[in-house]
């Protein structure tokens, strides 16, 4: 043991206050709320960018920052972007983290294109913090689908530049014409004399001469790496065990640290039986208290955790939770009836045509009116890279932090403040995500890099902070439980003449940016929901926010993740109780939407032609259910194929029609679809999490179901490029999938199925 750190918990500045925080007239125990992060205001300053606002560095920083930002036009700047060597390597210096959505392999085809260069050639990089890569206007984020749609032109412009650039530097030292240069994969050609400048030769007179604004670009039709299946630049990394997360890190001198975090919300260290004893294990550096949590540092991370499991600790009473109020010992069904039977009133979110009218009339005729109550469960992100962070400080007085994160600079803007450091002195590094789902934002302590400053201050050391697999379950910040009520009437033709739609909830765009976008109805809370392409003449869909109180966060696809289920849910009963088949009814209400009809004609002939069923196939009675969803700039049509054995749902074939309006990577695309297809299914048979006495009652993938591979369906997926606006591509292909799978059950049993997931509920044939 080198020495003992119990006198007092570790201070700094701490401008995430993680310190419990009422957030809702149901007050669960819980431990998220020592996590959260009060919703602060977003802020737009110097070149448009977005911080948070409470989480800003001092304004003396601030005006030097907006000062920077405004001298720099996000993505002119060829040299930060592109570093080309002597050995004519070329680095391409990205905006954009690097998760498994393949995003490296794509710029290095948008940008290899125009500078004329294999992509196959390329490393790329994520880029340090700074105002060149605030790429979406003014604004950097890797997450929403959106990275390459928001950067695709600037990365088409940028190698073009740099193209030129080195063409113009070529014809200086030949002393021609740059109109009788041309270029060949990172070589410029003189034809008539028939010499050969690489670009690595030309790089450090290239990359000085100021970029010209009026360089042409490509032709598309002689794209020779955009839109083709290039193979991704990470595979062999990945294959061979080389790729570096951030849990393969390490530094000279480091310590390894675990974390124990308070079991319910608000509650404290209030002493540790043990502590000196602890301490004095074999490794054992220190024993430290944190906000909400303890702390063991030590030689390795396995005696770290030891260390920490083998504390006794003894927490402040949590407050009362009002539990005994709600009419289940489950919180989250207790969050559920609240939002059920919540009367808040309710804002417009949507608004057409005469709905009172429309439904009078019903009424007047003696018409059908339909109603049905939907709703999903909360959701953690599950991934299988455990969270982690370093962290170091410098005898040069800086701060060096490698955090897996979505947002560099605002990471850079928290850890400095909360280490009392201006941001310049925060050398934030950005590892290669594994897997992204919304995970490695902010939301408050729900990621452990803060943790990470502490100790290397308290300690004087670097420290590598490592969350076990029960930690992040504790800790993670999860996909709102969300519930909505929908009514509709149908005419004599049985087809809808009005649909209304009350959700009531709370989404996370609305709890961290909501002071940035102004409009009182959160658009993740009914996204899905609002906005659909269906000719329904009278609709009006309705928002009531109830907080939640425990961390929310974006997950993948977000609102649409369970918004599209309801819906299209709903949608097939409203064909059912008009006799309508609920293909044909789409069709139908889709007649004037040649894009959307064009997918749904696309995903049946997929499926070999749509048929509901059931059917027989193999001795077993199969069904079919379709939907539609319109999530992130795309489009999507999905049928899949389901049985119901013992009953259990088995899901056989899903087919995904996908229009994203146009591509860069073929086999990219079709990946991610797969796989959120996957994620969706997940969510649908299976996940869940529940709390009891206000706990999580999930502390690892044993008491978590997710997808097995026994489970996993056959994926069919085709690209639809209408040409429309290039829409995302990482998120679109899951929300489809759970009213696809759930409207194939009701075919199969008759039984329209209102709350996710399906495991919970016992299906009959």
């Amino acid at each position: 043991m080198d020495r003992l750190l119990t006198a007092a918990p570790i201070t700094l500045k701490d401008p995430l206050d993680l310190r419990s925080e009422a957030r809702s007239a149901v007050a669960l125990m819980t431990p998220d709320g020592v996590s959260n992060l009060s919703r602060r205001a977003f802020l737009g300053f110097g070149a448009s960018a977005l911080v948070l606002g409470a989480l800003l560095p001092p304004m003396p920083v601030r005006a030097q920052t907006a000062a920077a930002a405004a001298a720099v036009k996000p993505g002119s700047r060829i040299p930060a972007f592109l570093v080309i060597g002597k050995d004519n390597g070329v680095t391409l210096l990205s905006p954009f983290v690097e998760g498994g959505q393949g995003i490296n392999t794509g710029l290095a085809q948008i940008v290899g294109e125009e500078l004329d260069v294999n992509p196959a050639r390329f490393t790329v990089d994520c880029a340090p913090p700074g105002p060149d890569y605030a790429v979406i206007n003014g604004l950097r984020m890797t997450g929403g689908s959106f990275s390459t749609r928001s950067s695709y032109p600037l990365m088409r412009r940028l190698g073009a530049t740099a193209r030129d650039m080195m063409i113009r530097a070529a014809a200086a030292k030949l002393k021609v014409k740059p109109e009788s240069l041309t270029t060949e994969d990172g070589v410029v050609l003189h034809a008539a004399s028939g010499k050969r400048l690489s670009y690595g030769e030309l790089a450090p007179v290239a990359l000085a001469l100021p970029p010209r604004d009026d360089v042409a670009l490509r032709d598309p039709a002689s794209f020779r790496y955009i839109r083709q299946p290039v193979a991704r630049l990470d595979v062999r990394a990945k294959s061979t065990g080389k790729a570096v997360y951030a849990i393969d890190q390490k530094l000279e001198g480091m310590l390894y640290a675990a974390v124990q975090h308070a079991p319910n919300q608000g509650t404290t260290v209030q002493s540790i039986a043990n502590e000196a004893a602890v301490a004095a294990m074999p490794g054992v550096h220190s024993v430290h208290k944190l906000p909400g949590a303890v702390a063991v540092a030590a030689d390795s991370w396995w005696r770290a955790r030891k260390a920490m499991e083998t504390l006794s600790v003894a927490w402040t009473a949590p407050a009362a939770t009002g539990l005994d109020t709600v009419a289940t010992d489950y919180a989250s069904d207790g969050m559920l009836a609240a939002l059920k039977s919540s009367s808040g009133a309710g804002l417009p979110a949507e608004s057409e045509g005469d709905v009172a009218a429309a439904f009078a009339k019903a009424a007047a005729n003696g018409a059908k009116v339909i109603e049905a109550e939907y709703d999903a469960p909360y959701l953690v992100h599950g991934q299988l890279e455990p969270p982690s962070s370093m962290a170091r400080f410098n005898p040069d007085g800086t701060l060096e932090l490698w955090a897996p994160n979505q947002m560099p600079e605002l990471f850079q803007s928290v850890a400095a403040q909360a280490a009392g450091l201006a941001p310049e002195k925060v050398i934030l590094h950005s590892p290669m995500l594994g897997g992204f789902f919304g995970r490695h934002f902010l939301y408050g302590s729900a990621n452990p890099f803060l943790q990470a400053i502490q100790l290397a201050k308290a300690t004087g050391r670097p420290v590598k902070m490592l969350w076990s697999r029960e930690e992040e379950f504790r800790m993670d910040a999860l996909r709102p439980l969300s519930h909505s009520r929908f009514r509709a009437a149908l005419g004599a033709d049985g087809r809808p003449t009005a649909i209304q739609a009350r959700t009531v909830g709370e989404g996370p765009l609305g709890r961290w940016f909501g002071a940035v976008f102004k409009d009182p109805v959160d658009s993740s809370a009914v996204e899905g929901i609002t906005e659909k392409p269906y000719a329904i003449p009278n609709r009006r869909m309705e928002y009531v926010k109830f907080p939640h109180p425990v961390t929310i966060a974006f997950w993948r696809s977000v609102g649409h993740s369970m918004n599209d289920f309801f819906y299209e849910g709903f949608l097939d009963e409203i064909a059912d109780a008009g006799g309508q088949d609920p293909f044909a009814l789409r069709m139908e209400l889709l007649k004037d939407k040649p894009r959307h009809a064009k997918l749904l004609e696309t995903v049946a002939a997929m499926s070999g032609g749509w048929k509901r069923g059931p059917y027989e196939v193999n001795g077993t009675r199969r069904a079919r259910g379709v939907s539609m969803a319109s999530p992130f700039g795309s489009e999507t049509a999905t049928i899949a194929e389901v049985s119901v054995q013992g009953g259990e749902t088995q899901v056989h074939n899903i087919w995904v029609a996908f229009d994203p309006g146009s591509i860069v990577n073929p086999a990219i695309v079709k990946s991610q679809v797969e796989s959120a297809v996957a994620l969706g299914l997940s969510a649908t048979l299976f996940e869940e999490l529940v709390y009891k006495d206000g706990v999580r009652q999930s502390h690892n993938f044993d008491d978590y179901p997710i997808l097995s591979r026994r489970s996993m369906p056959a994926v069919h997926v085709e690209i639809v490029e209408s040409g429309a606006p290039m829409g995302g591509v990482g998120e679109p292909g899951l929300p489809g999938v759970p009213p696809a799978v759930v409207n194939a059950v009701a075919a199969l049993t008759g039984r329209h199925i209102r709350s996710l997931p399906l495991a919970k509920t016992r299906i009959g044939v």
